[in-house]
């Protein structure tokens, strides 16, 4: 049990902040938008680092930056 604890606690992150608005927007951006936990500019969410959240990133690459820790 302590090993899928230790895995759990050392999976990267990435944390992206929304710099553009979803106005004018097709829905799926918006959408997409809302996935990564973002509905506001300067809003920032820390996610776990999988090739689905990086393809959301990939999709609305315009609308959000990825900050570095």
């Amino acid at each position: 049990m302590a090993k899928s604890t230790q895995k759990a606690a050392a999976k990267a992150t990435v944390t992206v902040e929304q710099t553009g608005s979803p106005i004018r927007r097709p829905q799926e951006q918006r959408a997409t938008l809302i996935g990564l936990g973002l509905n506001k500019l300067g809003r920032r969410s820390t996610l776990e680092d999988t090739p689905a959240v990086r393809g959301m990133i990939q999709k609305v690459r315009h609308l959000v930056r990825v900050v570095e820790a």
